[in-house]
């Protein structure tokens, strides 16, 4: 079972994925694109830019949560084995950044298209960090979730940039 460092790894796991799908086909042409694991403060705008390059895909945590579903079963376990279980469900808003609306709309494309062939990240497609201690059955599960328009609005109220198009 992952341990409290899992959090973060799982980020790292899908930052590292969307890498390798932008290198093996870049969805931005003769440019590299990257996917970064970022935090609020890196919305922030310096005068007109970002604090990172563009283009670029976000991955930002805005939730996390326990899984209503499987805490119970995962408690009972725990019970049995001593260890804690704790399910989750980490919410990422991705969001592209490039020069133009059609390069913001390929790099999103290219995004949803590896998550989608990929649903699940498991073994060498998670991130090693040592610390999390990953068990060879142990996988991240990569959902659509429908969120509301006001969901979306209500979180970029709360950052310092404007809205942009992202998926969730």
């Amino acid at each position: 079972m992952a341990r409290f460092s899992g959090i973060s790894a799982a980020g790292k796991s899908i930052e590292r994925l969307l890498n390798a799908a932008f290198t093996d086909e870049p969805p931005v042409p003769a440019r590299s694109t990257r996917a970064l694991l970022i935090r609020t403060e890196e919305f922030a705008r310096t005068g007109s830019s970002l604090a990172f390059a563009t283009p670029a895909l976000t991955v930002f945590t805005y939730r996390v949560d326990f899984n209503k579903t499987m805490r119970a079963a995962w408690s009972a376990v725990g019970h049995v084995d001593g260890r804690p279980h704790l399910p989750l469900d980490i919410h990422f808003l991705i969001t592209p950044w490039a020069d133009n609306a059609e390069f913001e709309q390929r790099i999103l494309g290219k995004a949803m298209e590896c998550l989608e062939a990929t649903p699940i990240l498991s073994g060498p497609l998670l991130y090693p960090d040592p610390e999390v201690g990953w068990t060879p059955n142990e996988a991240i599960q990569v959902v659509l979730e429908e969120v509301s328009t006001e969901a979306v609005m209500r979180t970029f109220d709360s950052l310092s940039t404007d809205y942009k198009l992202s998926w969730e």
